[in-house]
């Protein structure tokens, strides 16, 4: 699988990272799946509401979640997965990650080092839930054309 992912997006979510630094920073992808690959639209920003942890957990508010759904449903958009930072850690997923995952989506972690976003991946969930498999990300820089 590939994950398709304008240039922009991935430069929010670097910042969305580092303004959250200590704290992982969370949010949804929303796009489509076209294929074998995966075209990521719109990033839907949420707030880690976790009290304990939030250095190395997140949790996203179940409203919030409702809310960027419905939103998304009238878009046409699809939720394809999430986003989140891992602060002073490498951009792979956690044990923690593996056990509240779902194999349908993808899952892009920052590496946020010292309050500096660097690395950027993406992983998905093998359908047997057993572990992670990379899945690469293609940058794209979105063009407009005018008519």
């Amino acid at each position: 699988m590939t994950l398709l992912l304008d240039a922009k997006l991935v430069a929010a979510i670097r910042r969305q990272g580092e303004q959250d630094y200590p704290r992982e920073t969370c949010g949804l992808l929303a796009g489509s799946k076209q294929g074998e690959s995966t075209r990521v639209t719109r990033l839907v920003p949420v707030t880690n509401t976790r009290t304990d942890s939030a250095h190395n957990r997140y949790l996203i508010d179940p409203e919030d979640y409702m809310r960027a759904q419905a939103e998304l449903d009238a878009a046409g958009l699809d939720i394809v997965g999430i986003y989140h930072s891992h602060p002073d850690h490498p951009a792979q997923p956690s044990e923690f990650d593996r056990e509240h995952a779902l194999p349908w989506w993808s899952y892009v972690i920052v590496r946020v080092a010292a309050g500096r976003a660097d690395d950027v991946r993406s992983w998905r969930l093998v359908d047997d839930r057993s572990t992670f498999q990379e899945e690469s990300i293609t940058q794209e820089e979105r063009k407009v054309a005018w008519q």
